[in-house]
């Protein structure tokens, strides 16, 4: 626990001094009710508030004064009020503390195909422009408590924005994506693996490989994967989303371009591109995912509920004047009704 205002600590001088000239009241107190009780001028009710018997003493003088019975509860009253005032001067500290917060958690990251065949316009105004656009608006829909990131690929593959809750990074990321190189589906799948588990993770191109990689568990992410399909480097992406599926992870894939295909002019070179629906609902199945049409963007919406969320504690820092605060209002109730009780009267 620290304070924002630790000088006003200084207060808690007074308690020891309060507790001094408490004690000091109550021996002058006591000190009057033993001579009054010497002389017999006790009376048979006692002395309201005292702690004495009110048999202590007897009017004859042929009785020695006997010592009263203790009152047990004598300064319980004084005791609660003085520890409400110790609770409330601390409070004037705004003492702060770690508390750990529980909230429920989840982990996307979207990965883009932006090889040379989403620049492709069987779907207007481009495949890639058309997957952005389903993208963003996923991103808009989400709650916080989702982290976003976001994953390019090509002929390689690489962490464009590091899982987030900022919006607006997320969103500046899509924006900057432009298409170019191959396609590597798998590269993609592990450089957003990587991105979940927050380490990298390296998969050989050789078959097999994926089952030599040990990655944990992460049942509250997802990868939705945005891309034509048409797959053209190692890894096979149906290996790495069997390493996907270990660990946890659905992929949902969202199919850009038209099955009918279009033929793309590239450096004078004319490439014939169509969407192969097989191959990413392929990918979906193995992991438990969904596969779902770039034109069907508000489908995109139910990637959230299709996520496992994971309950967490966050630590956060955060100012707990008002516990003391109400600690002192109890404490000094308690002491006001225990002394009522007593006595009839607050002090």
């Amino acid at each position: 626990m620290s304070f924002t205002w630790p000088w006003m600590l200084l207060g808690l001088v007074a308690v020891p001094l309060l507790v001094v000239a408490y004690r000091a009241q109550q021996r002058r107190r006591d000190a009057r009710r033993d001579g009054l009780a010497a002389i017999g001028l006790v009376p048979v009710g006692g002395i309201p508030g005292s702690d004495r018997s009110p048999h202590a003493a007897t009017v004859s003088g042929t009785a020695a004064p006997r010592r009263p019975r203790r009152d047990r509860l004598r300064h319980l009253a004084p005791v609660l009020m003085l520890a409400a005032l110790t609770v409330l001067l601390v409070s004037l500290a705004r003492p702060t503390a770690s508390v750990a917060e529980p909230r429920r958690e989840g982990t996307v990251v979207l990965a883009f195909d932006i090889s040379t065949s989403m620049a492709a316009k069987d779907i207007s105004p481009t495949r890639l422009e058309a997957a952005k656009a389903a993208a963003r608006t996923f991103v808009q829909r989400q709650p916080s408590d989702i982290r976003i990131g976001v994953v390019a690929f090509g002929d390689s593959a690489l962490v464009s924005q590091q899982p987030t809750e900022d919006r607006t990074q997320v969103l500046g990321a899509i924006n900057r994506l432009t298409p170019q190189g191959a396609t590597a589906v798998g590269r993609g799948i592990v450089s957003s693996l990587s991105a979940i588990a927050g380490k990298p993770i390296e998969v050989g191109s050789e078959p097999g490989a994926a089952d030599q990689v040990e990655i944990g568990y992460y049942r509250s992410a997802a990868i939705v994967l945005l891309s034509d399909g048409e797959n053209t480097t190692d890894p096979d992406p149906l290996e790495i989303a069997d390493l996907a599926s270990a660990a946890g992870v659905k992929i949902y894939t969202i199919g850009v371009g038209s099955t009918q295909g279009t033929v793309l002019q590239v450096d004078g070179f004319q490439i014939s591109t169509a969407l192969d629906e097989a191959s990413l609902r392929k990918i979906s199945q193995t992991t438990g995912g969904t596969y779902y049409a770039a034109a069907d963007s508000s489908s995109l919406s139910r990637v959230y509920g299709s996520i496992d969320l994971a309950w967490t504690a966050r630590t956060q820092e955060r100012e707990v004047t008002s516990w003391f605060a109400t600690a002192a209002a109890v404490l000094l109730l308690l002491g006001a009704g225990v002394s009522v009780l007593r006595s009839g009267r607050v002090v």
